[in-house]
């Protein structure tokens, strides 16, 4: 049974589906979750650093990112997450925070609690696999941000993240004919990648100049998906996506 078209949760629910099938119970108990939702402003702090949360937030529309600051306002963003995603599933078992969440752009979340989490994963023993899995992509997709950071050029970070970003969106069907959201400023990409704003700007224009890809407008076009790919030797295998969800050769 197909998730309810217009269910909150449908994203989430078809993230998992792509994990391993659902059964119709385990489809059901999700739906029926008891969920707050909330329309968040720009660069709303979901939750903070040192904070003790008692519910998790799912990313129903809009982006959020994780992030820490440093002295003097200096931040370094850590992730980005965008719907069906669910950024602080790890304060689950960790009772402190040690970063920070919040949105990018405007958006809209659902916060559901602990309990509620607990008591579905303690019926659904397939579902705290699947959850514990999340978590372990998660620490994969860190390690790939590591590595960019340490050892690729700023060129290789900006294609490899634009790969990212166009990979993770299409596996949940809302990215398509080489287009994808990235509602980002130039300082987040800027934050996100260990670069300065004046750099991302450069290697964004170098790169349409190249005829590679286009970035206007939070709107992501990919022209040359090989050709980006080898530039910033890409291999999706750290994200875990399932092979027919990796994008064919334009």
């Amino acid at each position: 049974m197909n998730p309810d078209p217009e269910h909150p949760l449908r994203l989430f629910i078809r993230k998992l589906d792509g994990i391993a099938a659902l059964g119709d119970d385990a489809r059901q108990a999700i739906e029926q979750l008891p969920i707050t939702v909330r329309t968040l402003t720009s660069r709303h702090d979901i939750v903070q650093l040192g904070d003790r949360p008692s519910q998790c937030c799912l990313i129903l529309a809009g982006w959020a990112c994780r992030y820490m600051l440093l002295d003097q306002g200096r931040r370094q963003i850590l992730s980005f997450h965008m719907p069906g995603d669910i950024p602080d599933l790890l304060s689950l078992h960790l009772g402190v925070m040690d970063h920070s969440l919040c949105t990018v752009g405007p958006a809209t979340v659902a916060f559901v609690s602990h309990k509620s989490v607990r008591d579905l994963t303690a019926r659904f023993p397939a579902l705290a696999a699947m959850l514990w899995r999340e978590t372990l992509v998660d620490a994969s997709t860190f390690r790939g941000w590591m590595v960019g950071i340490g050892r690729r050029s700023a060129t290789e970070r900006v294609a490899h993240l634009f790969c990212e970003l166009y990979v993770r969106q299409q596996a949940l069907q809302l990215a398509s004919d080489w287009r994808c959201s990235v509602p980002f400023t130039q300082t987040d990409l800027a934050d996100a990648l260990g670069l300065t704003n004046v750099h991302v700007n450069r290697v964004i224009r170098d790169l349409r100049k190249d005829g590679l890809a286009t970035l206007r407008t939070g709107e992501l076009v990919i022209h040359k998906w090989q050709e980006l790919v080898a530039l910033a030797e890409f291999d999706a295998v750290y994200l875990h996506l399932n092979a027919h969800e990796t994008p064919a050769e334009v």
